[in-house]
């Protein structure tokens, strides 16, 4: 028998999620509410596939191609920068980790049927974003990251060549910032900053706990042993293999069903809306700079394109 949302967290599901998804479908309310896009923070992060951002991409690639020349770097003259349009650049070599386990949600596996074919490796192909190797030397004067800080006598700007376009394109970047221990910089590290901020707030909540302590309880009756969700899907046992174990997808199964029947997903993302709107309310000031920049990169973007052409 499907189990209700508990008492303490329905006014906040009717507030937040009412108006997403029909309350007699527990499968397409988990599914409309485990999105980044259905939380609040996330129209302070780009859209890859906007024209924006394309343009932005393309700017990038044109001022850094522009700055690989100046260091030295001759066959970067004839160099094609559409061809690297929504392209980054890794090291030669660099495994990407597509056997990682992981989703691009933030609750992770909701479909049983899903989760029993694929486990916990649910990645996406980003056909926004994709890795472009480069020689060590020329990723080093990329992204200024490895190898020597000068190249062919010439010294690397900060951040590399493309890191001199973004800068180019969106001005001085803010301070940076720790997010979860790790040193983070860059025009949207403050929305990142937030976004950790209120997951961590959102998640001590009492009713965030409660929801685990549901969730784990449903697992324990299927034979699987976790505390929380987060503890299933980043089990040891999933890493290092491309192809899920029958064990991987018998337990993201359990994990997918169990979310559905004790509602989970709709409790815990009321509690993250309202971190997130909290600290969007203390901080629209700095996130609305975020915004302005974005637009003032976009125009600087499409006047390098139309010179470039």
């Amino acid at each position: 028998m499907r189990k209700v949302l508990p008492l303490a967290l329905a006014g906040l599901f009717a507030l937040s999620a009412c108006q997403l998804a029909d309350h007699d479908d527990p499968a397409g309310t988990a599914r409309s509410l485990n999105t980044m896009t259905a939380l609040p923070l996330h129209a302070y992060l780009p859209d890859p596939a906007s024209d924006g951002a394309k343009a932005i991409s393309r700017a990038q690639w044109i001022l850094g191609k522009q700055c690989m020349v100046r260091l030295g770097f001759a066959g970067f003259a004839v160099l094609d920068t559409k061809s690297l349009e929504s392209t980054y650049p890794v090291r030669r070599g660099t495994l990407v980790g597509e056997d990682m386990p992981g989703d691009d949600s933030p609750y992770g596996v909701v479909d049983p049927d899903l989760a029993s074919e694929h486990g916990y490796h649910n990645r996406r192909t980003d056909a926004s974003a994709q890795p472009q190797e480069w020689p060590a030397d020329q990723y080093a004067a990329l992204t200024g990251f490895g190898g020597s800080h000068f190249a062919h006598g010439h010294r690397v700007p900060e951040g590399g060549c493309l890191g001199q376009a973004t800068r180019k394109l969106y001005g001085p970047p803010p301070e940076a910032t720790k997010v979860n221990g790790l040193k983070m910089s860059g025009t949207y590290a403050p929305a990142l900053e937030l976004w950790y901020e209120s997951h961590e707030k959102a998640s001590k909540d009492p009713a965030w706990k409660k929801a685990d302590r549901a969730w784990s309880d449903c697992m324990k009756k299927k034979g699987f042993h976790y505390s929380d969700p987060d503890k299933a899907s980043l089990d040891s046992d999933w890493f290092g293999h491309e192809k899920p174990s029958d064990k991987e997808k018998e337990t993201a199964s359990a994990d997918a069903r169990c979310k559905l029947d004790t509602g989970y997903v709709p409790a815990v993302h009321a509690l993250e809306t309202r971190a997130q709107k909290s600290v969007i309310g203390r901080n629209k000031k700095r996130l609305d700079a975020l915004l302005a920049a974005d637009e003032r990169a976009t125009r600087n973007a499409r006047t390098v394109i139309g010179h470039a052409s």
